[in-house]
């Protein structure tokens, strides 16, 4: 754990001139919302203002970008794993915004709240419904968090997406005895 703690440090401190710090998002940003789930790589939300500085950040600290486009970058440093997904959608500038710093395993670090993780699991769902590690994902985070998600953002969410329907199916599965 020390090695990732490390890597989110270094990335952290080269990240710290940017116009919004970066927030944690993916498999560790779960942890902070009360699921737990094997995760191979760092992920961060960050302002998309900040993409091409970003890059030569993480190139300069000896990663190598094995994906980049508008909206995500993928890097790569020995079987160091990071990725950066660019909000300059306003959703996503505000769920940046608007993420908290919070003390996790790895240190104090800014998460993006349980119904932001939602919303960029629902996308990555939407975007390729093979991803059934980020539905999985969704379903954790309903049933771990479910006396605290706001659920009209959650819905709202899952309006952008044109999939109420699973979010009804979602919340039917929380009523039913698990086991």
């Amino acid at each position: 754990m020390s090695r990732l703690v490390d890597q989110i440090k270094q990335v952290l401190a080269a990240f710290a001139d940017s116009k919004q710090p970066p927030a944690l998002i993916g498999g560790l940003a779960l942890a902070v919302h009360n699921v737990v789930r094997a995760t191979r790589d760092v992920d961060f939300l960050a302002d998309a203002d900040d993409a091409d500085r970003l890059h030569r950040v993480l190139l300069d600290l000896g990663y190598r970008c094995i994906h980049r486009s508008e909206d995500a970058a993928n890097y790569v440093r020995d079987d160091e794993g990071l990725d950066l997904l660019y909000a300059h959608r306003p959703i996503a500038r505000r769920l940046l915004a608007e993420a908290e710093e919070r003390d996790t395993g790895l240190g104090r670090l800014r998460v993006i709240s349980a119904e932001g993780l939602i919303a960029f699991k629902l996308q990555g769902f939407a975007n390729d419904p093979s991803r059934l590690r980020d539905l999985d994902d969704i379903r954790a985070l309903l049933q771990a968090n479910r006396a605290t998600l706001d659920m009209t953002e959650v819905a709202d969410y899952f309006r952008l997406f044109d999939r109420e329907q699973l979010l009804d199916e979602l919340i039917a599965e929380l009523g039913r005895p698990q086991g």
